[in-house]
């Protein structure tokens, strides 16, 4: 049996996704690190390794692997040679042929099988769209009652739909009628690096977080990069001198991963990060549809793993950001919900594109 596999780089860790010829999805790995530092070739080893372990479990060989999609941070090139990505550290990545050395790896385990590229925020909506639309089958996808929901409108309602990906930084891409759109150069949907109003930061400091080669980003507001630059902060104010993460150990960014839980037991300052942050996105997404005009507007990432109290509140904020700042005729909101892949649309999303 053919197998095809999908690949998800991160800027903190990597997955894999297996599916059959069927377009049945078999398998999505535990993620793993990326190593980013260590540079392109552990990682593209990390990755090879992976996929030899994930196909043995599922009693397939590598000479059965037809087709592997690559999914990475951008901005890149529409072949997968990676152009200063911020994060990924540039003085190891940039000009970094990222697709091309995946397949130079794996051809010494199988002469024949290919490569593709896609980029990351691209892969996440056709991911998305994949499991909404039933193009890939996922037997155990991980619905709860709230996640049902968020599968209206109906498959044959889904025409066009734009995903945003909150994770190390903020990814972005858009399907329209089946495809993704991908650009020129293969560098579409970059909404990470849309410029924001300044009123979208709460503290001047917030809006000295530099992002690429600009200020006052997306990108710079709603990210774990963002959190952690403005958690830091924000512990250095008088309000919040008392606050159990100045005692905890650990590097900022250890603590920023520490908000999600702090904001589902009502943590005032983990709770308030996270309203800030959903404010920041409404705005986006509004700038999103002015240009789109879309179906639906989805929100994956690590954010889809808050609590459920938060998560409505997360979406309420997006929403009443989005209607506040809108024209007129904008301000019947589009449908807004949480990925139903939550933060494996990208691995999903590479394994349809290594199918097509």
């Amino acid at each position: 049996m053919n197998y095809f596999v999908g690949v998800d780089v991160g800027g903190t860790t990597s997955t894999i996704s297996i599916g059959d010829p069927d377009q049945r999805l078999r398998c999505i790995s535990k993620q793993f690190p990326t190593r980013s530092l260590d540079g392109p070739e552990a990682t593209v080893a990390d990755i090879t390794n992976q996929i030899v372990i994930e196909s043995e479990a599922l009693g397939l060989n590598v000479d059965q692997l037809r087709q592997v999609s690559l999914a990475t941070p951008g901005p890149a090139t529409i072949d997968g040679v990676l152009l200063s990505t911020p994060n990924l550290d540039a003085r190891k990545w940039n000009r970094c042929p990222i697709r091309e050395l995946l397949q130079q790896s794996l051809r010494r385990l199988n002469p024949s099988v290919g490569v593709k590229y896609i980029g990351d925020g691209q892969a996440a909506a056709l991911g998305e769209f994949a499991i909404r639309t039933g193009a890939i089958q996922w037997d155990e996808k991980p619905l709860n009652d709230a996640d049902s929901a968020n599968l209206t409108p109906t498959p044959t309602d889904v025409h066009t739909l734009f995903m945003v990906a909150v994770g190390t930084g903020l990814g972005g891409g858009e399907v329209r009628q089946g495809e993704t759109i991908r650009g020129r150069e293969g560098r579409a949907g970059h909404v990470g690096h849309l410029m924001l109003p300044v009123d979208a930061f709460r503290y001047e400091y917030d809006r000295s977080l530099k992002v690429g080669n600009a200020l006052n980003t997306a990108e710079s507001a709603v990210s774990l990069t963002a959190l952690t630059h403005q958690l830091g902060y924000r512990l250095t104010l008088g309000q919040w001198r008392d606050h159990p993460l100045n005692q905890a150990e650990g590097s900022i960014r250890d603590k920023a991963k520490k908000l999600r839980e702090l904001a589902a037991a009502d943590d005032p300052l983990a709770v308030q990060l996270f309203d800030d942050q959903a404010n920041a996105l409404g705005i986006t997404l509004l700038m999103v549809n002015y240009i789109g005009d879309f179906d639906l507007l989805v929100i994956g990432g690590g954010v889809c793993d808050l609590s459920a109290s938060m998560r409505e509140r997360y979406l309420q904020t997006v929403e009443q950001a989005y209607h506040q700042h809108a024209l007129d005729g904008f301000r019947e909101l589009p449908l807004i919900s949480f990925s139903v892949c939550g933060d494996q649309a990208s691995v999903i999303g590479a394994l349809l594109d290594a199918y097509r």
